[in-house]
């Protein structure tokens, strides 16, 4: 079996096994490859050396401590599955050293500005004139961002959302997440009420309301692609007199578990919340636990200064 058959092998491994999402798999095919053209075609039968090698390449490629991480996490997995497969009797990657990371702080949002832009969209839903777009565009993005800052999903869960959440009219719902897996997150009642207003809209246009999704498009998904509410959340911003750069869909999710944080949440909710299956992926906002807990102490230790 060639190392192509092998990449194969392991990607339906995954697939059947795991559970992984297409772009998982797709992210897992590429990183995979990309090695394998490195050693020749022989990534099955590579050595430390030739991992290590392949490593220092994309370092010299360019590629951000991160992203190096991220492909030796891939060939870690890769070769134990060949190795629990009797297809390899030894682990190269067990001897090569994960690339240091540089320790990387989230953008986020002030609860001030985050909460001037869903003023905005409110009042832009309310009178949509005043943007100078129509009632459904903006009844659908008061929405996207209530919904978003709510929740705290991936901006790929929000945009596929399905109908049924909406109907509901619920307190909580249960989005499915990264590897297929379920998740309950609470729904604000200023969500609930942008989300009734949007259904109202969208249930007036006859093209919208068969559509399974709660945000449906024109597009090959059947739902509103990422990059067009991308887009117009920047949009929002400018007319909210934020800069477009600082604000992106990650960055609202990236808010929604910081101003929890900052207001008492336990680091294991918001984890639960965001959908993470490793603490340790959550801890990046460590930052904001530091923050809270060194005000607590000068504020109320007897001896602080």
């Amino acid at each position: 079996m060639n190392s192509g058959a092998r990449i194969e092998a392991f990607l339906e491994m995954m697939a059947a096994e795991r559970g992984a999402a297409d772009n998982t798999l797709a992210s897992y095919r590429r990183d995979l490859e990309d090695a394998s053209d490195h050693l020749g075609g022989r990534l099955a039968d590579a050595d430390a050396a030739g991992i290590r090698d392949y490593l220092d390449n994309l370092a010299g490629r360019g590629f951000a401590t991160t992203s190096q991480a991220r492909r030796l996490s891939a060939l870690r997995q890769f070769f134990r599955f060949l190795y629990a497969e009797g297809l390899r009797g030894d682990d190269p990657t067990g001897i090569v050293d994960s690339p240091k990371k540089d320790r990387a702080l989230p953008k986020t949002m002030s609860e001030g500005d985050t909460g001037r832009l869903l003023d905005r969209a409110a009042s832009e839903a309310a009178s949509p004139e005043t943007a100078g777009t129509d009632g459904l565009a903006a009844a659908r993005l008061h929405a996207l961002v209530e919904v978003l800052y709510a929740t705290g999903l991936r901006v790929s869960e929000l945009v596929s959302l399905p109908l049924t959440v909406a109907l509901r009219d619920e307190r909580f719902f249960v989005v499915r997440g990264k590897g297929d897996k379920e998740r309950m997150v609470p729904l604000s009642a200023k969500a609930r009420d942008a989300m009734r207003r949007w259904l109202e809209e969208r249930n007036a246009n006859a093209r919208l309301a068969e559509s399974p999704f709660l945000f449906p498009a024109a597009s090959e998904s059947g739902h509103l692609p990422r990059q067009v509410f991308a887009r117009d959340l920047k949009g929002l911003a400018a007319r909210t007199g934020i800069p477009a750069a600082k604000i992106s869909p990650h960055v609202l999710r990236h808010a929604f578990a910081s101003h929890l944080l900052q207001n008492g949440a336990d680091l294991r909710a918001v984890q639960q919340l965001l959908g993470h299956s490793d603490i340790s992926t959550t801890q990046i906002y460590t930052h904001v636990l530091e923050e809270r807990l060194l005000k607590l102490v000068n504020e109320h230790h007897p001896l602080a200064d």
